[in-house]
Parts: C-alpha cells; sequence; structure tokens
C-alpha cells in the first residue's frame, strides 16, 4: 500500500511538471526569427529600402530649399552634413531593390528616375503626398509652408521639422533591426540610428532646447 501511495504521488509531481511546459507558452521570438544573412532578405527588408528612400529624398528636398537662404555656419554645415550621408544611402538602397526585382519608389528628388524637382522645388512631390503617414514624413502643406517661410523665421522651422523627420527615420530604422533579415539593410538601420540621434542633438543644441 506504501508502495502504490509512493508511485501514485510521483506520477502526479510528473504530470505536474510536464504542465509547466505545456503548450501554452508562447514561443520565444528571438528563438523563431530568421538569422540574419548576407545574401537573403526579408519583407521588412523591403518595406525599409521602400519606405526609406522617400523619406531620405523629402529630407534632401529640405537641404534644397534651405540654399540661398541666410543660416548660421553651423546649420549650413549640417544640411551639407545630412546631404553627404542621406544621398549614398538613397542610391544603395535602390540598388537593392533593384537587385531584389522590386519596385523603386518614384520621389521629386530620384536619381534612378532623373525626376525633376518641380517647379514648386517639391513641396508637392511624390514623396510627401501619398507617404506622408510614414513617421516624420511632412505633409504637402508643412513643405509648402518651409519653402514660403521668411528668412527670418526659415531657420528655426528647418530645423524643427528636421529633428522631427530625423525622429521618423529613427523609428524606422529601430523597426528594421527588429524584423530585418539583410545584414546590410540591419548595418545601414544601425548607421541611421547612430548617425541620426547625433544630429538630433546638434539641431536641438541649435534650437537652444
Amino acid at each position: 500500500m506504501r508502495r502504490l501511495l509512493t508511485t501514485l504521488l510521483l506520477t502526479l509531481a510528473l504530470l505536474g511538471l510536464a504542465g509547466c511546459g505545456g503548450d501554452d507558452a508562447e514561443p520565444d521570438a528571438a528563438a523563431t526569427r530568421e538569422a540574419p544573412s548576407d545574401t537573403e532578405h526579408n519583407d521588412a527588408d523591403v518595406a525599409f529600402a521602400t519606405d526609406m528612400i522617400p523619406h531620405h529624398a523629402q529630407a534632401l528636398v529640405m537641404v534644397d530649399l534651405s540654399r540661398g537662404r541666410p543660416l548660421d555656419p553651423e546649420v549650413e554645415a549640417l544640411m551639407e552634413q545630412i546631404q553627404a550621408a542621406q544621398t549614398p544611402e538613397i542610391q544603395t538602397m535602390t540598388g537593392w531593390l533593384t537587385s531584389w526585382g522590386e519596385d523603386i519608389p518614384a520621389t521629386s528628388r530620384d536619381h534612378v528616375h532623373g525626376g525633376d524637382h518641380g517647379s514648386d522645388g517639391g513641396a508637392e512631390g511624390a514623396d510627401t503626398a501619398p507617404m506622408d503617414d510614414m513617421p516624420g514624413m511632412m505633409s504637402a502643406e508643412e513643405m509648402a509652408a518651409l519653402e514660403a517661410a521668411d528668412d527670418a523665421d526659415f531657420q528655426q522651422q528647418l530645423l524643427e521639422m528636421m529633428v522631427a523627420h530625423h525622429e521618423g527615420a529613427v523609428e524606422m530604422a529601430k523597426d528594421e533591426l527588429e524584423e530585418g533579415r539583410y545584414q546590410p539593410a540591419l548595418d545601414l538601420a544601425q548607421t541611421i540610428i547612430d548617425g541620426q540621434t547625433a544630429e538630433i542633438e546638434t539641431m536641438q543644441q541649435l534650437l537652444g532646447g
């Protein structure tokens, strides 16, 4: 009888342990994610490049609008820095989409399609109309307001818009780090986070914040 009771208690204990690791356990997201690859990509990589190209292009339109404006030397240098960083990044992402057989998003500053800036300098361009729901993307009205701003107000308006724009790019890049697979795209996302976070800090200082 004692042996039977011991066997019964041991069986119940084993069943309890099995229940703790049952089917109700949530799978670990990190365990189910595909390993980064230097050759393979996924839908998140395609979305990252497809969205970031027009996002970068709009930042370059803002840089274009700053040409000939009375800017502080630090702001002028920052605009040159933004152009120097984002122009080759657009070209890199365009190359990825081409090699993957994906469509290249049209923008008002698209080097691949050879499009012009439009008579309004890009304020009504393709990169502002259907995609202004992306993080940090300015609306056509906001771009037009920047273009029409008085010289006395332009610099502050430019910096405020560029801070918000950069914050959106950082958000998009973080999504790529969480969901992307293509290692060069992951590397670029980290570069965007590092570079644009530093530029945000610089612009906030220039704004006095």
